[in-house]
């Protein structure tokens, strides 16, 4: 193990890191199984070509913290494979394949969709052996991102924080920062709930119409392979102008660190609930809560995903899915909320300090109960394969 990676060694991981290389097709991937107190992990496959091993982690150690925090019996891990997700079909499912191929080495690691991944990603995982959730619905799967699931629980955390800022779903306004599988679903929810959505961006930049853009015909626009940039409507803008549009709710909805310390000034939003992981720096949260910004944690608002991922994966039915994903993130906002309010503190600081009662107390059931340092990796045992 480098010294980079055996910085992130704590009291609670992580389990293994698994590097995966195989030149001949140029695959080159990282799987973090950082936490497996409550079960084997759940977490998604990122593809991307500007991933990394710090960033493998901290989305590892976020579902660590958002499967305990939604009473999961799972832990937490995270795989990033380095490419561009738009590559040519044929390449992008060789480098699935092999990945697929790799990661049957981690017997406690279960993947699932993420950006740059879908269903039909998992489906290649599937044929070549391994566990994985988010299957397409033909091979008995809940397919999470045709269904909008962590979409839905991004709404309903929304929901139980509007009272905070005071402000009504009803008439706000809301900012979409990414309009993928995610994005795209809440920005329906969110419509069909009464909120106009103002703003959206992608890739390719960011659309702003103060009156409303039609929500159905971008989404149509996008799922046509259109990019946002080449939208018909609204004024056109810079991709990262979307954090500075004057909304009441911000959604960051895509890639990491879009609002960070150095730009959390220009945001107008009373409301931020993220649909994507690590979409907010830590020292950001902290600036915009001193300004009267409420950011709810990454892993509490966006974890309508792994819930319904585990449902898939415990036998559970596509009918259940959104009564869960409601009821668990609901009950968790409402609960960060309030020991945000007792104790004074920010809300990551409160749902952090939530996820770790629990993991203790699922800890406490570990065979290396006296701590689990004791099966954090060492230098020697990194895992490094090729697939």
């Amino acid at each position: 193990m480098t010294a980079s990676a055996f910085r992130f060694c704590d009291d609670l991981g992580p389990k293994t890191i698994l590097h995966l290389y195989e030149p001949a097709i140029g695959l080159k991937a990282i799987a973090v199984v950082d936490n497996t107190a409550a079960g084997a992990a759940i977490g998604g496959v990122r593809m991307a070509p500007d991933v990394s091993l710090d960033e493998c982690f901290r989305l590892a150690r976020g579902m660590t913290l958002k499967n305990a925090a939604a009473g999961l019996p799972h832990g937490g891990g995270k795989s990033v494979i380095f490419g561009d997700p738009t590559m040519e079909p044929s390449a992008k499912e060789q480098l699935i394949r092999a990945f697929a191929k790799g990661v049957q080495k981690l017997t406690d690691y279960i993947p699932g969709p993420d950006m740059g991944t879908n269903e039909a990603a998992m489906a290649l995982l599937k044929d070549e052996g391994a566990r994985c959730v988010g299957l397409p619905r033909v091979l008995g799967g809940i397919p999470l991102d045709e269904l909008g699931a962590t979409a839905w629980g991004v709404v309903a955390s929304a929901d139980v924080a509007k009272e905070v800022v005071g402000m009504k779903i009803d008439g706000a306004r809301v900012a979409m920062q990414g309009f993928g599988a995610v994005g795209k679903h809440a920005a329906r929810f969110f419509a069909e709930r009464g909120a106009v959505l103002v703003a959206a961006a992608d890739y390719s930049g960011a659309v702003h119409d103060a009156g409303g853009l039609d929500v159905d015909k971008l989404a149509k626009h996008v799922e046509a392979g259109g990019r946002i940039a080449d939208f018909g409507e609204g004024e056109r803008l810079a991709r990262e102008a979307i954090i500075s549009v004057d909304c009441d709710i911000l959604v960051p909805a895509a890639r990491p660190d879009v609002i960070r310390a150095d730009n959390q000034a220009t945001v107008k939003a009373k409301l931020i609930v993220p649909g994507a992981n690590i979409g907010v720096t830590e020292r950001a949260e902290a600036m915009l809560h001193r300004r009267g910004v409420l950011c709810i944690p990454d892993f509490i608002a966006n974890a309508g995903g792994v819930i319904c991922g585990a449902v898939e994966f415990a036998g559970g039915s596509e009918a259940q899915v959104f009564g869960i994903i409601e009821e668990k993130i609901s009950r968790n906002t409402t609960e960060v909320l309030e020991r945000m309010k007792q104790e004074r503190i920010l809300p990551r600081e409160a749902a952090v300090a939530m996820s770790r009662e629990r993991l203790a107390e699922a800890m406490r059931y570990q065979r290396f109960s006296s701590g689990w340092s004791v099966q954090a990796p060492r230098p020697d045992t990194e895992l490094r394969a090729v697939s």
